[in-house]
């Protein structure tokens, strides 16, 4: 953690690096309609990681300029097998919006 200072911003959690913020693209049917025609991406990130460090994460890993990052915190639902309850992983998604020129090609 760091102490904040007279300007700066404070950072709070552990320093990540750029391939550990961005865990994998969803790809989807609803995706790929928003990369064709609004350009914005879906993409799984580590649930620590803040917008800032998201879009510095993209803009490194696939050479692109970000706009705007907005993100979901999405619950982990709830599933049985058998005669045991349980719930699946909690996640965040971010979903990244690219300036005009940029692309990202999964395929």
């Amino acid at each position: 953690m760091k102490t904040r200072t007279a300007g700066a911003q404070v950072q709070r959690g552990p320093e990540l690096e750029h391939h550990q913020v961005v865990l994998k693209p969803r790809v989807t049917e609803k995706g790929m309609f928003q990369s064709q025609s609004l350009n914005q991406y879906t993409f799984v990130v580590n649930p620590l990681a803040t917008k800032q460090q998201i879009k510095e994460a993209i803009e490194a890993l696939f050479s692109v300029k970000v706009e705007k990052v907005a993100t979901q915190n999405r619950k982990g639902k709830a599933r049985r097998y058998r005669f045991r309850l349980g719930t699946t992983k909690a996640w965040k998604k971010a979903i990244v919006t690219l300036s005009e020129d940029s692309r990202i090609d999964f395929f």
